[in-house]
């Protein structure tokens, strides 16, 4: 069975209650995971890791706990995406991308969340500022049902420049030994399904703000689109992150899951592979889900190359899962509405992503 929340926290020495932002002033040593050594009541970890990439983007790290449960952590940032929340003043969803480049990583092992906790570093604190950003990974948190067991604050003045800031977080998950996800049984033949991401999540961002640059508009202006929907390019750039915890958790539970990639840095090209096998590879069926339209504007402004395009963008697809071909048939039957499942491709002998 799950390790319990309650005995999670036990075992970190937390408390299930997450300070409110107005508590958060300064350096908080607070809350924090404080793990018993062994022979201190603690059973020895039968099994312990090294830090192992958890399928696509980030690294994560699984310690097995006695005989059942195994802890699976991740750490992260928002890379360039904290740079475009400054320069457009929208801080209240930064958090979230936070919570979600953590918490998306080790649910790629079949991990349950349970715990996070963010650093924040500034030149001098604005309270107001940093209520946004807390409340953020509060709602990050409340998306993938962990708990927020505190943080760290820094003032270095001198450090950053006057209205920036710095973050990173980390999370704990919990998955039975027996249950972990890592692509071991994916065969040739099994069927690849995408889960629709809002955006550039937190990747690619770099390049992005280069094609604005060129295009000669600026973070206010409308993103040419032909939807129907209005936004400005800087919104578009900085919607938040699908946090795709409780979707894949429940694609889980209805059993054939064999691996599980999150696409961040390196888009399908580098992250696929990660997952599957010596001699596999994936074929991607580019036309079977809808890009969205600020990948296109990219694209287009940018003359950009469609191979550098996957290579650095995930085009619309936040999450891919590998199941048995019966398990897909099932699961997009029954995945409508606003949490809609894609089925792009397939598992093929050779190695790399190959497109068609």
């Amino acid at each position: 069975m799950p390790m319990s929340t309650n005995r999670l926290l036990h075992l970190l020495g937390g408390s299930a209650a997450s300070p409110a932002p107005a508590d958060r002033r300064g350096p908080r040593h607070t809350d924090r995971p404080c793990f018993p050594q062994a022979g201190a009541g603690m059973p020895r970890a039968s099994v312990a890791c090294s830090s192992t990439s958890i399928s696509g983007g980030g690294f994560g790290g699984r310690y097995i706990l006695g005989d059942d449960d195994c802890f699976v952590f991740g750490i992260d940032d928002v890379r360039t995406k904290l740079k475009l929340a400054i320069e457009t003043g929208i801080h209240d969803t930064i958090g979230i991308d936070l919570v979600a480049m953590s918490v998306n990583d080790i649910v790629t092992s079949g991990a349950e969340p349970k715990a996070f906790q963010e650093y924040y570093a500034t030149s001098k604190h604005d309270a107001d500022l940093e209520e946004k950003v807390i409340k953020g990974v509060m709602s990050g948190c409340q998306q993938s049902d962990c708990i927020r067991i505190g943080g760290e604050t820094a003032e270095m003045p001198g450090y950053y420049a006057e209205g920036e800031f710095d973050l990173s977080g980390s999370a704990l998950g919990v998955v039975n030994k027996d249950k972990v996800i890592d692509g071991r049984n994916i065969v040739e033949g099994d069927i690849i399904i995408g889960l629709p991401s809002s955006g550039l999540h937190s990747n690619g961002l770099s390049l992005a703000r280069r094609v604005l640059e060129k295009s000669g508009l600026s973070l206010g202006d409308q993103l040419p689109r032909d939807d129907g929907i209005t936004s400005t390019i800087g919104e578009a750039l900085m919607a938040p992150t699908v946090i795709y915890v409780k979707q894949v958790l429940e694609i889980i539970s209805h059993g054939g899951v064999k691996g599980i990639v999150h696409i961040t840095g390196g888009g399908f090209t580098e992250n696929i592979p990660r997952v599957f096998p010596s001699g596999l590879g994936a074929k991607i069926i580019t036309g079977s889900w809808e890009v969205p339209p600020v990948f296109k504007w990219l694209q287009q402004v940018g003359n950009i190359e469609d191979a550098e395009m996957r290579r650095t963008f995930n085009m619309g697809i936040g999450m891919v899962l590998v199941l048995s071909r019966e398990s897909a048939d099932r699961i997009i039957q029954e995945t409508h509405g606003s949490n809609p499942a894609y089925r792009i491709g397939e598992v093929i002998q050779g190695e790399g992503v190959h497109y068609a």
